[in-house]
């Protein structure tokens, strides 16, 4: 089989061949001319001595030439690794350094961000070569041969690579089934495509299901989410709740096109049901809350149309098996909290060069999340947190989302953010960080209040500081490191 094949092959064309694939700006092409470019492509890349197996490092903006360089590479069976153009130049080295790719692709723009393994070669010059090349047979390649790597976010440490297979394709889009999203209908995602979630529901879902893709090169703001909406009336809108709540601060006759999107689904971070219910108000459609993760590649959960509360995160799509366990590895106590297990059917083969990290979280066809989740009485799952946040106050297990879900239901608190820290007797306590739906002082304020008022004492924070924004990486995820530094750097500046 080959994944690429799988999209853009003949019994692909025979019934999307003449719709439109993707829309950049002004550019648009229909399956039957992005087949044609990526067929050459992978010609291309067979020309410069890419072979099977060989990594193809990609650091380029989402564009049509990245679709088709990208999908190029997987239909010569190669496996294709799309960086984040955010990495530090550290970051950068270890995936070159992880993933020792026989050729690169760079973008002009970030050409001088190469290093000496990756070989670069500019994007353009690329697509010169693929222009003139002949079209290449699609690679027949195992299911569990290599077609794809996603580097995950590095919020604990470097980025780790995870090995993706030509089988994951056959389950691209099954968020698209729950909410209805069809061939001809058009998707936009603010999510870029080195992400899971942006490559799968901004790009190659929409190509499963023979749907239009909007593609936006940069990395866009709230303008930029308000001109393509208006312009491009997308039946579906994937980002993040920092966008959603970005655009909520925009005036009222701006959002005006939103009127027109069907599905608005948001995934990356924790909704809250503050937001949930703002957006609705605002503009009468209701925020779903998606779950995966890039070790899956594909979603996993979803709260279905008409069920989002901001606060479930959802039920298991269709083919997806999950499981809770407690610390004994058994399934906990109903209402009681678990770690969340997954059997996914695009579910990665393992961490490139980490034996041990792949032992220890891919066993026996599951994979170990580290999230916490209980299952509620209506068969809802309902994120807790990362299990490996828990800590001990006061002798008594205390998770940080506890405190971050009692602060964000106060409305002069916009988002919020826990973490342990370290006290002078060197023993962990709670650092709750708040940004402000207006006044800074009020939001500190409602959380302190609040958590006094909700929380029992050895859960409530040591210290609540306001932000102006929380941390966070390309991807939306906070960077709690960077909120412990914040405080450390108070505190020992009064000492």
């Amino acid at each position: 089989m080959n994944g690429a094949e799988l999209l853009l092959g003949k019994e692909a064309l025979a019934r999307h061949g003449s719709r439109i694939a993707l829309i950049c700006g002004e550019e648009s092409l229909t399956f039957a001319e992005l087949a044609a470019r990526v067929a050459r492509a992978a010609g291309a890349l067979a020309a410069l001595g890419v072979r099977p197996g060989d990594r193809v490092l990609f650091l380029m903006r989402d564009t049509p030439d990245f679709a088709v360089a990208w999908l190029g590479a997987v239909r010569a069976g190669a496996v294709a690794v799309a960086l984040n153009d955010k990495l530090s130049d550290a970051e950068l080295e270890h995936a070159a350094v992880d993933s020792r790719p026989s050729l690169s692709i760079f973008d002009r723009e970030f050409s001088h961000r190469s290093f000496a393994r990756m070989k670069p070669m500019l994007a353009s010059l690329f697509a010169d070569h693929a222009a003139s090349a002949p079209a290449a047979a699609a690679f027949d390649a195992a299911a569990e041969a290599p077609a794809f790597m996603l580097y995950s976010s590095g919020t604990t440490g470097r980025p780790k690579g995870i090995v993706h297979a030509h089988r994951g394709f056959t389950s691209l889009g099954l968020a698209f089934r729950c909410i209805g999203i069809g061939a001809g209908e058009r998707v936009f995602s603010t999510s870029k495509f080195f992400f899971a979630y942006g490559l799968e529901h901004g790009l190659l879902a929409a190509l499963a299901h023979g749907a239009t893709a909007v593609v936006h090169p940069g990395w866009p703001d709230a303008d930029a989410v308000i001109e393509i909406v208006a312009r491009h009336r997308p039946a579906a809108l994937f980002s993040v709740p920092t966008v959603y709540r970005r655009l909520l601060a925009q005036p009222a006759e701006r959002l005006a096109p939103f009127a027109a999107v069907r599905r608005f689904v948001a995934a990356g971070e924790r909704l809250s049901r503050q937001l949930v219910e703002q957006w609705r108000g605002a503009l009468g459609g209701e925020l779903l809350n998606l779950y995966g993760m890039s070790e899956t590649f594909c979603a996993c959960m979803m709260t279905p149309p008409g069920a989002s509360d901001g606060m479930r995160t959802g039920v298991p799509l269709d083919g997806v098996q999950v499981q809770l366990r407690d610390s004994s590895g058994h399934a906990p106590a109903a209402g009681e909290p678990g770690v969340l297990w997954i059997r996914h059917p695009a579910q990665a083969t393992g961490y490139s060069n980490l034996p041990r990290d792949t032992e220890a979280q891919f066993r026996d066809g599951w994979f170990c999340s580290r999230d916490l989740f209980v299952r509620d009485a209506q068969g809802y799952y309902v994120h807790q947190g990362r299990s490996d946040e828990l800590l001990k106050v006061a002798g008594q297990w205390v998770q940080p989302g506890e405190l971050e879900a009692v602060a964000v239901q106060q409305a002069a608190v916009a988002e919020a953010a826990c973490v342990p820290v370290a006290d002078a007797d060197g023993l962990e306590r709670l650092a709750l960080f708040v940004t402000a739906s207006s006044d800074p002082a009020a939001a500190q304020r409602a959380a302190q209040e609040a958590c006094e008022r909700l929380l029992p004492r050895h859960k409530r924070p040591k210290w609540v500081r306001a932000v102006d924004e929380l941390p966070r990486t390309a991807t939306g995820k906070v960077q709690r490191f960077k909120l412990r530094e914040i405080l450390a750097r108070e505190l020992s500046a009064k000492d």
